[in-house]
Parts: C-alpha cells; structure tokens; sequence
C-alpha cells in the first residue's frame, strides 16, 4: 500500500506531458531566451498511418506506395497524394480510409495520355487539379474527375537558357489561378504561369550574400583559382503554398540554418516576420544528432490558417511550427521505423485539426492529431492573430498550466494585459516571457501613470523645498552672518 501510495506521489510531481512523452518515439522541445532546450509537452502524437497496402480500390487491392513526393487537402477536404514510382495519382477520402479515385491516365489530344514520375500535386479553389508531371516536362490540369483541361509545358521567355528543359517538381495555384512552380535546377526563382498557361517570370529569387573577404580574394585571384571558387548562385526553393490573402509560402534550401522559408507578396517580396530570435531556419542548436549534423534541411511548408505555418525537416524529421510574429510555438517529430517517425519525410499537410506527414521512403502518411496542449497553444495564438487578446488569457494560463516555463505563454498573457492597460501585471508576465521590446512599452506606459498619478504630491514637494532654500538662503543664513558678526565685534 505504501509502494502505490509513493507511485502516485512521484507521478504528480512530474512536469505535466512527461508521461506521455515518455511513450513517444521522439522528443517535443522548444528553446528558451538563450536558445537552451526546454523539453515540453507533447503537441501532437501519432494517430496511425496509411499505406497503400492497407487500401482497396474497385474491390483489389491498391498495393503499396512507391516513393510519394507529395499531398494536398483539397478544398472539400479529400486528399489528393502524388505516387510517383507509380505513376498515378491517388484520391482518399477525409475520414482516411476509403480510396475515392485513381488516376492513371486521361485522355487527350485523341490519345490516352499517362504520368511519368509525377512529384507534385495541387487542388485549386476552382475545384481543378494541377499534377507536376516531371518527366515528362509538364504540369496537367485536370477537372476533379481525371477529364484533361491543358498542359502548362515548354516555357518560352529571353530568361530562359537556350535549350532549358522544363522540369517541374512542385506546383501551388492561387485564387486567381496563377500557377507557381517550383523547378528542377532552377535557381532564379519559383516560375509563374498565367491561368492561360503562360510563362511569366521569376518570383522570390533568393540572392545569395558575398562577404567582403571572399569579394576580395575573387578580384585579386587568377582565373584558374576563380573556376575552382564555389559558385554563388541564388538559392533553389523546395515546397510550396498558397495561404487565402494570395501569398505564397515558399521553403528554401538554408545552409546556415536562418531562414529556410519565405511569405512572398504579389510582387515577389519577402515580408515574412522572423520574430526575437530573428531565425526561421528550424533548429537553433545543430549538433550531432545520430547521423545527422548541420542545420535543417526543410524541404516542405503548409500555410494553416490564422498565420500558423509549419516546416519540415527532412535531416532529423522534425515539424517546427510558427506563429504570424515568427514565434516558434513547438517541435515534434523524429527520423526511425517506430509510428510517429520518418525516414524520408518529403511533404506535410493539414486535415482539419491533424497533421499528416508523407514519408517517400517508407512509402505511407503519417498522421498527427493534437493534443490539449497543441490545442491551447493553436487556439490562443489564432485569437490573438485575430486582436482578441483578451480571449487568450484563460488559454494561455492553461497553457502554462501544463508548461511552467513556455515563455511564448507568459508574453501572450503580458501583451494581453498591456492592451487592457494593466501595465503593472503586464510587465510582471512580460518579464518571464523575456520579451524586451514590449517589456520596455509597459515600463514606459506605467513610469508616466506614475508620474500622472502624483504629480501634485510632487509639485508640492518641488515647491516646498523651493520656499525652504529661499528661506534658508534669505533669511536664516544672513542671520546667523549678522550674529558671527556682532560677536567679533564683541570680541
């Protein structure tokens, strides 16, 4: 009785979500101010996996998937999976266990037409389909029942190389239906089609930076010791995605672990935030892990609502998560055989509240549903994306509830205090939260309340200590110079 009675003792006072993290394949973290590791609950857990093997189509069954590239969640919530080494594209159902639809083949140009490795996959808001048919140098768009629309190959433009080979490996489309693409070796930028199919242009190249030192070793050095110079050329995207303003969410090659994803503008802008820690490259720390060193390797982005994206990492299988301030909120994910982690992690999606992640080499989708701490944090950080600070509070405090150090959590509740004008608690949480910069605003706002709320105990003070040295200075000191006076004389 003695031994359960200690048992239930010991599990209270561990830190909430360690026994459930205890069961998981991999560790949730985040990092604190100093970038120190502080392991956190569980964000999301895994809820299964689907393989093709597990499917049945027309009464066979669908067999395995070989090598996926990539998914997306079209509009009414199907998922629509690119399977590449199989050349056919594959339809599920929302609920993830039923095949809606296969395609294999379409019929154009008075011919059956079939896919040769495709890699990338789109559902537009015009209900079409867009397949980045890499092989065979082509993007297909197909209405949601396989009938051919167009092609969207063979751009022509004076940018292009003479003798360019298009081949497409990931394609999005907006609102308007403008079609991005990512390409094979192309370093200039995302290429942009019309809805017409046209090639328009390059979008979001990525200059990359010379420092001043190798800018002076390439003037001074001859011409053999420049062609064995790295080559500074832009840096290739990886993933692709399109959030419902228009803008277009873009991962990127990092090789120094900063920034490994854009928010591009119509105009091809980066005005993505980067948040205190100026860093939207995935890890902070990258350190040996395993095999695997250097910094993350993200190689796919989904846009989920209220400013909320997240970033694969193919190196270490991870998913960061990111706020619209470029906050990271959490980490999950791990590479291994185990559910829940990754070989190759290629694409990442969000179906409703779960996540899936497709993973090329053991050819499945992995899937993710959050827990109440991915809840709370999701939900608290939409409320504030939305202005309702106020609203956030009660989630926040659970939050913490389940967090005592999740700095993210005390800024929320500060900034909700500040803009309740409750300088004195907002500076108290604001503190923990280690957020200098609003920090410094409540300090302000409240040093001026002060000094508003006794003013005239301080002019009063000011003028009384005012009248007291003219008096001293006119009165009382002369006096006593008279009498040190009259003294001598006596004297």
């Amino acid at each position: 009785m003695k031994t359960i009675i200690c048992c239930l003792l010991l599990l209270c006072l561990l830190p909430a979500g360690a026994l459930a993290n205890d069961s998981l394949p991999y560790d949730c973290y985040n990092y604190d101010y100093w970038n120190n590791i502080l392991y956190t609950p569980a964000p999301y857990v895994p809820d299964g996996s689907l393989g093709g093997a597990g499917l049945m189509w027309e009464g066979s069954p669908l067999g395995a998937f070989r090598s996926p590239q990539d998914l997306c969640v079209s509009p009414d919530g199907k998922i629509y999976l690119a399977d590449t080494g199989n050349n056919r594209i594959i339809v599920i159902d929302g609920g993830l266990k039923n095949v809606l639809q296969v395609i294999d083949h379409f019929e154009a140009d008075g011919a059956a037409q079939t896919f040769s490795s495709p890699t990338g996959v789109a559902v537009s808001q015009n209900r079409q389909l867009y397949v980045a048919d890499s092989q065979n140098h082509r993007i297909v768009v197909l209405e949601l029942d396989g009938t051919f629309v167009k092609y969207v190959q063979n751009p022509q433009s004076e940018v292009l190389d003479e003798g360019y080979i298009f081949t497409p490996l990931k394609v999005s489309v907006d609102y308007a239906d403008r079609v991005y693409c990512v390409a094979q070796n192309m370093f200039q930028g995302i290429m942009v089609f019309t809805a017409e199919g046209d090639f328009t242009g390059f979008f979001g190249t990525i200059s990359v930076k010379i420092s001043l030192w190798e800018k002076f070793w390439r003037k001074f050095s001859t011409k053999e010791e420049r062609s064995k110079q790295q080559l500074f050329i832009p840096t290739e995207f990886t993933g692709i995605d399109v959030d419902d303003e228009g803008f277009v969410y873009a991962s990127n090659k990092d090789t120094d672990g900063m920034q490994a994803v854009r928010r591009l503008n119509p105009k091809g802008q980066d005005v993505i935030r980067k948040g205190l820690k100026e860093n939207l490259g995935g890890d902070l720390v990258f350190g040996t892990v395993g095999n695997y060193s250097g910094p993350s390797q993200i190689v796919d982005v989904v846009y989920r609502d209220h400013g909320i994206y997240s970033l694969l990492d193919a190196r270490r299988g991870r998913v960061f998560t990111y706020d619209h301030e470029g906050n990271l909120l959490y980490i999950f994910g791990g590479i291994g055989t185990q559910e829940g982690t990754f070989r190759t992690p290629a694409a990442i999606e969000q179906l409703g509240s779960r996540l899936l992640v497709l993973d090329a080499q053991q050819g499945n989708v992995n899937i993710f549903s959050e827990t109440e701490y991915g809840r709370l944090i999701n939900q608290a950080v939409s409320l504030r994306y939305n202005g309702d600070e106020a609203l956030a509070v009660p989630l926040w405090s659970e939050v913490l509830r389940l967090d005592e150090n999740n700095e993210l959590a005390n800024a929320g509740i500060g900034k909700a205090y500040l803009s309740a004008g409750d300088n004195e608690k907002a500076m108290t949480y604001l503190r923990r939260g280690m957020n200098r910069a609003y920090y410094s605003v409540a300090f302000k706002r409240w040093r001026n309340e002060a000094l508003r709320g006794n003013i005239s105990w301080f002019l009063t003070t000011l003028i009384v200590l005012i009248v007291l040295i003219v008096v001293i200075r006119r009165v009382i000191l002369p006096r006593r110079a008279a009498r040190r006076k009259e003294r001598g004389h006596a004297a």
